[in-house]
């Protein structure tokens, strides 16, 4: 048997899996299929595979599979996640296999940008011989057990348990060999459990993460031996994201309390586990961390927090989903905290973190989501979250990045009631958001990355990804890499270190570092910290510099961007 897997990208607020990064949907899919028959050929392609030939349709595939879904839509550097129109077109081209659906699309429905209300799943049935509302890799080893009997399995059932998922989390892991990013920048998204806590309280009105119900803790040797068979097959480079709160990860209170307490041994456990078998580990961060958590478990979140900075890499993110700065809005939608909470949370990692590691990035800062659109909106609730921010600045508490989000709704969830609410909002309030939006992208992300990356910081292992001009756009690997704009074009796909020379609205300007100084152009000279037109003449006129001595001697400080050939 031959099964097409095809990977329409996945973004939901836990889990992602656009490239670089690589999901754990066809991870798992693949050790279920392999779970069931190791014989099994399966070829993994994505979406833009398919949109460069579509001619791998018509191999002799008995199944193909199609992940999909987007809950959280994103801005995205050089691949871009499937479309409705390819969904369907996908499904005509193959009518002649098995042809199933899966991913959040399957689940929660589609849409193609925030402030959309999503399409019901359901429409897919048109198009799809089965779409798998429950869990995709639990589903498909049920269909082949049962020879393809489709009456014989359900299409919405999940995991009780985490032992079938540990076993397919090892078994798929050798798929990640077909990535388009495999021993590139490829980074591999780890789960450790699934929903929220907050299920107790029904969660954020607009979250889909907490309607999968009481969370399912994964073992920490089963997160463990997938990061090992995953270092096995080549892969450097990890995020445990796929959860909604790392530091609730095994809590004694899940299923008691809405915020429940820490427990820094299992951390420890954790990232130990994973550092003592990723031998050859490259990156390793982490993603969702709940602001509230932080504000009621100070002591414990801390040590928590300091564990992982133990053991990660520099550049992480903790990504707080704050939504909003107005109380009114917090209330109505029962989010997490509020603005006092969500400040005092921010402050806590921003002042623990910032610490510069060895790659230039500090180790671990807050990053920050506001959703707009809610019920509740009026115009004051735009000036508090620029109030927010700015006192974020006035007290130099430093993030790493601040994501706007419209609301999306879907089906499932409190805010599906209030959709009409969120539309009008989202009219009604177009220009504020506009304004917001311009302030804190030219205002408070400028200051703030002045402040993270003065001019002169030097940046190390950055990845070359795509040309835009007559620039090259890159970034290091990791959670929420910050995007470099090279006004120069670079070869591509390779490695480089560069020099911060200006700051942009979410990125900043930066030169390959050492600069040769000798060869380098008078433009090129320009750019660098420290370089007077005084200096800069004498530079043009003395060269070929032969020594280091006469360098330092030109430049004094200045010299360290430099070398001499």
């Amino acid at each position: 048997m031959k099964i097409l897997l095809v990977d329409g990208y996945s973004d939901e607020p836990a889990g992602l899996g656009v490239p670089p990064y690589i999901d754990v949907y066809p991870r798992y899919i693949a050790g279920a299929i392999w779970s069931v028959d190791s014989s099994i050929e399966v070829r993994y392609v994505t979406i833009d595979d398919l949109r460069r030939d579509l001619t791998i349709l018509r191999d002799e595939w008995k199944i193909m599979i199609v992940i999909a879904g987007v809950t959280t839509p994103g801005k995205y550097l050089k691949y871009s996640p499937i479309t409705f129109e390819e969904i369907v077109r996908i499904s005509n081209l193959a009518r002649s296999r098995l042809r199933i659906l899966c991913g959040p699309v399957a689940r929660f429905g589609y849409i193609s940008e925030g402030g959309d209300i999503a399409v019901d799943p359901s429409i897919f049935r048109r198009y799809y011989d089965l779409v798998i509302s429950g869990d995709p890799d639990l589903v498909i080893y049920d269909l082949l057990r049962s020879s393809l009997d489709m009456g014989k399995i359900d299409p919405s059932e999940i995991h009780e348990d985490d032992s079938l998922i540990n076993i397919f989390a090892v078994k798929g892991s050798r798929i990640v060999v077909q990535h388009p990013c495999y021993g590139k920048n490829l980074i591999a998204e780890i789960e450790t459990y699934r929903s929220c806590p907050r299920y107790v309280t029904g969660g954020c009105s607009f979250c889909i993460t907490v309607r999968r119900g009481v969370p399912l803790m994964r073992d920490v040797r089963g997160v463990v031996r997938e990061v090992e068979a995953l270092c096995r097959a080549g892969v450097k480079n990890f995020r445990i994201g796929r959860q909604a709160d790392i530091l609730t990860y095994f809590s004694k209170d899940v299923g008691k309390l809405e915020f429940p307490r820490p427990r820094p041994d299992i951390i420890e456990r954790l990232f130990h586990g994973i550092r003592s078998v990723a031998r050859g580990l490259e990156v390793l961060h982490i993603d969702n961390v709940n602001p509230g958590t932080i504000y009621h478990w100070p002591i414990e979140s801390i040590e928590c927090l300091k564990i992982i900075m133990m053991y990660h890499t520099p550049g992480d993110v903790a990504a707080m989903g704050v939504e909003t700065a107005d109380p009114r809005v917090v209330k109505i939608n029962n989010l997490k905290v509020s603005p006092e909470e969500a400040y005092e949370a921010v402050k806590i990692v921003s002042k623990l973190g910032d610490v510069r590691g060895w790659n230039g990035m500090p180790h671990l800062l807050p990053g920050i989501n506001f959703v707009l659109g809610l019920p509740g909106e009026t115009k004051e609730t735009y000036d508090l979250n620029r109030d927010f921010l700015k006192k974020l600045l006035e007290n130099n508490i430093k993030v790493r990045r601040v994501n706007i989000r419209l609301a999306a709704v879907f089906p499932g969830t409190p805010l599906w009631a209030h959709r009409d609410t969120v539309y009008r909002n989202l009219r009604r309030h177009r220009k504020y958001i506009e304004s917001f939006r311009y302030w804190v992208r030219h205002v408070f992300d400028i200051e703030n990355l002045q402040r993270i990356l003065p001019r002169g910081s030097i940046l190390k292992n950055l990845f070359t990804e795509i040309h835009d001009r007559e620039g090259t756009y890159c970034r290091q690997v990791g959670s929420y890499p910050l995007i470099v704009y090279v006004p120069e074009k670079l070869e591509l796909e390779r490695w480089i270190d560069i020099i911060v020379v200006d700051h942009l609205p979410r990125s900043v300007i930066g030169v390959p570092y050492p600069v040769d100084i000798n060869r380098a152009p008078v433009k090129l000279l320009k750019k660098i910290p420290g370089m007077s037109e005084d200096k800069l003449r004498t530079v043009i006129a003395r060269r070929p510099i032969e020594n280091a001595e006469d360098l330092k001697k030109l430049l004094g400080d200045s010299c360290r961007y430099f070398k001499l050939r």
